[in-house]
């Protein structure tokens, strides 16, 4: 059985049928992009898969369990973690305060023992901290660990977003656009990233992606979507080699 099975997965969102009948399997560890034109529904595909939204129809199984009618907290504690088009940092924490935000769905030191600094607080903060600090390093962010956030240049605010996905533990990774507004030497960098991610952590990743020299550098299968409906799917070049989604992107 795949890691990631969504079967009929459709929203309609008054007479508006945003996305109708997406079908997607991922296996662990597996690079998997997600395109098409703007509007196409590829961010509300995202919105339904983490809890968002709830579809109108279909099923979507993590690993063996439902998450239709879960909310987004339970989603992600079941193991979907995900980035923004926009990056939603917290600006006024530190870098390495907002990894720590993402681990604490993994604390469990009480509300007293938190106002009372009791020796297991200390210990579990110091753990997070270290934990924390190792996340950083996978992205070469651990220098910047008490810089505040919004102080970063782009493409770093960029990486803390995914280390922060991170550190939540999911088994899949979302990541929408995550080289919007990167150089290409950042989108190289990036294109590493991503693989050491897969690698180190052996998650599967699913990634909403305009650029197409990173889409195919790093994806190991494609699916494209055009008006909420899948139209492709397959490997690589054999997809953005179609007519039917050449069509989709520049026009008859």
């Amino acid at each position: 059985m795949a890691l990631l099975e969504v079967k009929n997965l459709s929203i309609s969102f008054g007479g508006l049928r945003a996305v109708d009948d997406f079908n997607i399997s991922i296996e662990k560890e597996q690079l998997y992009g997600l395109i098409g034109p703007n509007g196409a529904g590829k961010t509300t595909i995202f919105n339904l898969l983490t809890g968002v939204y709830k579809p109108t129809e279909g099923s979507i199984e993590l690993d063996g369990v439902s998450l239709v009618g879960k909310t987004a907290s339970e989603i992600c504690r079941e193991g979907f973690a995900r980035t923004f088009q926009n990056i939603r940092l917290f600006n006024r924490l530190t870098v390495l305060d907002n990894i720590k935000t993402a681990l604490h769905n993994q604390v469990t030191y009480s509300l007293l023992d938190s106002m009372l600094h009791t020796p297991k607080y200390k210990q579990l903060e110091k753990e997070m901290d270290e934990r924390a600090i190792d996340i950083l390093k996978v992205f070469d962010l651990d220098k910047e660990a008490n810089v505040i956030s919004e102080n970063l240049p782009y493409g770093k605010q960029r990486k803390l977003e995914i280390a922060r996905a991170l550190a939540t533990s999911p088994k899949v990774l979302l990541l929408d656009e995550p080289a919007a507004g990167m150089n290409p030497t950042e989108t190289l960098e990036l294109m590493d990233t991503i693989r050491n991610i897969r690698d180190k952590f052996h998650i599967a990743i699913l990634l909403i992606e305009h650029d197409m020299n990173l889409v195919l550098g790093i994806c190991e299968e494609l699916v494209v979507l055009d008006y909420g409906r899948v139209i492709a799917k397959g490997l690589p070049l054999d997809v953005v080699n179609d007519p039917t989604v050449i069509t989709a992107y520049i026009g008859d």
